[in-house]
């Protein structure tokens, strides 16, 4: 009645084979190092050994992408593969931004760059209309006046705050 066509999965293989190899890569360098980063403990039982279980996990994950490897039917990247990867790194894209956004916040300051980092986020993902640049720079404010006003974040003030005479420079570091 039925073809075992019919429930076998169809799944997608591009990238699989880049994937499975670095996870074996992986997996054979982090067991190769569990003699560095564990120590043997004096007195104890082998299962109770510090490094027992992760090596035992590491050992599995090793054998299991092993095998996986080995029997696929194609282990040689190809263009596929290789356009897949790349979506794989494209989100990294916004680790970086964010990134940049934490270590500039001390320098330049809370307020400042939420709204600069908003706008320059909406420029990036194609907004490009007047109002939704005014949008962003006023949804940075609404956050910035939700963390540090009605949340009460400490949030540390900026260098650039340093350079302000002093009635301004305490209302900035406590405000902005």
């Amino acid at each position: 009645m039925s073809d075992d066509t019919d429930i076998q999965p169809t799944t997608r293989i591009a990238g699989q084979v880049i994937f499975v190899g670095a996870a074996l890569a992986l997996s054979a360098f982090l067991l190769t190092q569990i003699g560095r980063q564990t120590i043997w403990a004096e007195g104890e039982s082998f299962a109770a050994q510090p490094r027992f279980w992760p090596g035992v996990s590491l050992a599995i994950m090793l054998a299991g992408f092993g095998l996986h490897l080995w029997r696929m039917k194609r282990r040689r990247p190809n263009r596929l593969d290789r356009e897949e990867m790349m979506r794989w790194v494209e989100p990294l894209e916004f680790m970086i931004w964010f990134m940049v956004f934490v270590f500039a916040v001390p320098i330049v300051g809370f307020l400042p760059m939420s709204i600069a980092f908003a706008i320059a986020l909406t420029w990036r993902l194609g907004y490009r209309r007047r109002s939704m640049l005014v949008l962003a720079a006023v949804f940075a404010v609404a956050v910035v006046i939700l963390f540090k006003g009605f949340l009460g974040v400490r949030i540390p003030g900026a260098a650039l705050y340093e350079l302000l005479p002093a009635g301004p420079r305490s209302f900035f570091l406590q405000y902005l």
